[in-house]
């Protein structure tokens, strides 16, 4: 049951919404967590059982590490840990740990095809920084059901964001009948309406384009110059406006019970170096990976050698966390490379100019950084490392330019001599793989433009606070509670459900990381 599925916009979460307002206060947090199990269950009933078990275990956990201490309190909280990370390496790595042993070393074990149960990511990360919370600070949960919510509230539970027991407990023991009114459900809607137009209008129209094109590498096949370059990005902003649809979605449907989740999502293809978008993108898995990897590592404080080991080795477990797979552990690296080239950049600048800004000029700046983020998109978006290669290859005139028979016609002077040097050849569209070549460039102007110059949801909505810690509000672009206000969402919301009815509902790309 996806957040951009009829099943869920008009069926469970006016539903849930209804019957929070109904119930007595009371069972707020019982109807949350019922109704949340019921959700997660939706895709296969099976997965209540893990989840449901690992709820029970970190929560008795996470009590016995509260009341003990001394070395008995580090060995609770380690084993906790551990215990955590088998479980997901089993369900997630178990194969692909297989397949790079068997390319390894020629054995030929079989594989187990273990079936990768929803969001075990993001709800065994949370459950990591809740356990090691407590250890570091007395924090201790009471009540099974305050917990339980933690762990499955169904708006941050598929694919984040990742949140912290502390910034969540204050509001979950506030939860009553006053959290749903009017004004929370007017505002949660709005929100909503946004993240549902850029999944299904924007985001699903570009992975139309993207789809064809790494799907004809990954067979082994070689697209030309252009349609590699249009179908990278494609992607590049289709997975931008997916996960930022996601993030929309997520606050709009906690707004509407009184929640409010910390921002995960803040325009990060407007950042002028690559430190500043990973402040930017999935920012409270950045915030994880620092304070519980990086930090955990040593951080900073063992020289700048250290630093930047500790960042790349950083980095490459947040690329395997994304996938089991190469393509994920060699983006994470790259990410990795990018942060240490930054840093350096940073250290260096400020030696031989001290008291200078160590930032690049901004313009620069963004060229570089939005070049090595989408060229890391193709080894995260291409299923084998076969097809990414190719990709790459093609992106960098593996083949020559290739124009569409039409295009060579209209620009036959310029394109012959360009011929003769082999730079340029017909033949694109033999290929079939973009299928309206004018609609393609349409959306990503549209989302190049909105990437760089539009204000985010947070700007908008600042005003209402839609998250934790919210950025001041837009100078131009403020929502108001207004009749206006009201069209416009409708407006927005009728768009996105139109897309839906015609193209149905397709997976979010982070749903099962």
């Amino acid at each position: 049951m996806l957040f951009s599925s009829w099943a869920f916009v008009v069926g469970f979460l006016p539903v849930v919404v209804l019957l929070y307002r109904l119930l007595p206060t009371a069972w707020s947090a019982q109807w949350l967590v019922l109704a949340s199990l019921f959700y997660y269950g939706w895709w296969n009933p099976a997965y209540l059982l893990l989840i449901l078990a690992s709820t029970a275990g970190n929560f008795a956990l996470g009590h016995q590490i509260a009341v003990s201490s001394g070395g008995v309190r580090r060995l609770l909280t380690a084993g906790g840990v551990g215990a955590n990370l088998i479980v997901l390496a089993y369900f997630k790595y178990l194969d692909f740990f297989i397949e790079t042993l068997n390319d390894v070393a020629g054995t030929a074990l079989s594989l187990q095809h273990v079936t990768l149960p929803l969001a075990i990511s993001f709800f065994t990360f949370q459950q990591i920084a809740y356990l090691v919370d407590v250890h570091q600070g007395g924090l201790r949960v009471r009540s099974p059901w305050e917990y339980a919510l933690f762990v499955s509230f169904f708006p941050q539970l598929i694919a984040g964001p990742i949140v912290h027991y502390r910034e969540m407990v204050p509001q979950f023991q506030a939860l009553g009948r006053s959290g749903v009114n009017a004004k929370n459900i007017a505002i949660g809607s709005a929100v909503f309406a946004v993240g549902l137009f850029k999944k299904t209008v924007i985001a699903d129209g570009l992975g139309a384009y993207a789809d064809p094109v790494f799907g004809y590498a990954d067979a082994g096949h070689r697209p030309s110059f252009i349609e590699s370059w249009c179908g990278t990005l494609a992607y590049t902003f289709q997975l931008y406006f997916d996960f930022s649809g996601y993030a929309d979605m997520a606050i709009g449907a906690a707004r509407m019970f009184g929640i409010v989740l910390p921002a995960n999502f803040a325009s990060p293809y407007k950042s002028s170096s690559i430190i500043e978008f990973w402040r930017r993108w999935h920012m409270t898995l950045s915030r994880f990976l620092r304070d519980y990897l990086y930090i955990g590592l040593g951080g900073n404080r063992h020289g700048r050698m250290r630093r930047y080991v500790n960042l790349f080795t950083t980095m490459l477990l947040g690329g395997l966390w994304h996938g089991a797979g190469w393509n994920f552990v060699m983006w994470g690296g790259w990410h990795g490379v990018m942060l240490i080239a930054n840093h350096g950049w940073r250290a260096l600048r400020g030696r031989r100019q001290p008291g200078a800004t160590r930032a690049m000029p901004g313009t620069v700046g963004w060229v570089l950084t939005f070049a090595g983020v989408t060229a890391g998109w193709v080894l995260f978006r291409a299923e084998t490392l076969g097809g990414a290669t190719r990709m790459f290859e093609a992106m960098m005139l593996g083949d020559g330019i290739a124009l569409p028979a039409r295009w060579m016609a209209r620009l036959a002077p310029l394109t012959t001599p360009l011929q003769e040097l082999g730079l340029i050849s017909s033949g694109l569209s033999s290929h079939g793989l973009i299928h309206d070549w004018y609609e393609l460039f349409a959306l990503l102007g549209v989302a190049l433009l909105t990437c760089l110059a539009a204000p985010n949801t947070q700007q908008i909505f600042a005003r209402f606070s839609v998250v934790l810690e919210s950025p001041p509000p837009h100078r131009a672009v403020r929502f108001k509670l207004t009749p206006t206000w009201g069209v416009v969402a409708g407006l927005i919301a009728f768009a996105a459900l139109l897309h839906l009815t015609t193209r149905g509902h397709v997976e979010f790309i982070y749903r099962f990381f």
